[in-house]
């Protein structure tokens, strides 16, 4: 069986869509990246007038050594936040690219099997076996892709688990620092 001009059309369209759906995304998530740094720059910037302000303003030693103690705690949990934030972007990004990719895939595939059911009935008789075999290796093929998106969704929330962890452990370590001092 050969395809059509308006199916072949039909499908240079939607891997077009879908190409310039997938690169918005991108774009979307870069975005993002840039509004997270700005807002983060203007924060640290106005922040560090107030503490030159206050460094200047100290009328001794131990004044000073309070000052600096009292920056390690918020340094830490604004860098976590920080951290966090830009985490929650790049994983968001990457779900809806790989939502997109798992829906063009499931209709590429879809498509395939029609295909081939297509070329299965249309087949000559004693060809039953190469379309049993072509139909056992497309359903291999695609419970080897699903084995591989549950490993990386595994290991995606292993990483976030063990991102938390140091977060958590950065943030409860500046607070003794900030006291003993």
């Amino acid at each position: 069986m050969m395809l059509t001009v308006e199916q072949v059309m039909a499908s240079q369209k939607a891997t077009l869509e879908t190409l310039l759906g997938l690169t918005s995304k991108a774009f979307e998530g870069v975005e993002k990246i840039v509004e997270l740094n700005l807002t983060a720059s203007k924060a640290a910037l106005a922040e560090t007038g107030e503490t030159a302000k206050a460094f200047l303003s100290a009328k001794d030693a131990q004044e000073l050594l309070a000052l600096q103690s009292g920056l390690l705690q918020p340094l830490a949990e604004k860098t976590a936040a920080y951290s966090r934030h830009l985490y929650d972007i790049a994983t968001g990004s990457t779900a809806e690219l790989n939502k997109a990719f798992e829906g063009q895939a499931a209709e590429a595939q879809q498509k395939f099997m029609g295909l081939v059911d297509n070329v299965a009935k249309n087949a000559p008789a004693g060809s039953e076996s190469a379309v049993a075999v072509m139909k056992s290796a497309v359903a291999a093929a695609s419970n080897a892709m699903e084995s591989v998106q549950k490993a990386v969704q595994q290991a995606t929330e292993v990483a976030e688990a063990n991102f938390n962890a140091v977060s958590a452990t950065a943030v409860n370590a500046a607070k003794p620092a900030a006291k003993k001092r």
